[in-house]
């Protein structure tokens, strides 16, 4: 998918909106995700913290997860994610895996911090040698 065909907007906006529902009492580091499918749709997801902190969901693995159990097995073509912060946050490791395993090379994942928006960069860029499944 080119970034041009992308509506930004509406990712970012359902971003935006699932970081607002998000859960993150410990860390005060809410987090949502916004998801493009190949059938247009946006399935979102958000951070989901656990006393244990090591057992809390991401944003982006909740809006794949999502995106799965409403039987949307579909390949996604765009990713917002958008996080309380100053500064743009990106797919942690195991995210970017994870986007990879629905999306191509060339998906582009554009992070938001407050107003601000990145550029957009290709899973490929974030996860150069993913797990055989980015071309």
């Amino acid at each position: 998918m080119t970034v041009e065909l992308v509506d930004w907007g509406r990712l970012v906006t359902k971003a935006i909106e699932a970081r607002n529902n998000a859960y993150a009492p410990y860390s005060g580091f809410s987090v949502g995700a916004a998801l493009w499918t190949q059938d247009g749709e946006v399935v979102t997801g958000c951070n989901v913290e656990n006393v244990s902190f090591p057992c809390g969901q991401c944003a982006e693995a909740n809006a794949a997860g999502a995106m799965v159990s409403a039987n949307r097995h579909s390949t996604i073509h765009a990713v917002a994610v958008a996080a309380v912060s100053r500064h743009f946050v990106w797919p942690c490791g195991r995210c970017r895996q994870i986007l990879a395993e629905f999306a191509d090379g060339d998906t582009p994942v554009m992070a938001v911090a407050g107003d601000q928006r990145s550029a957009p960069l290709s899973l490929v860029e974030l996860l150069p040698h993913a797990f055989a499944t980015l071309g």
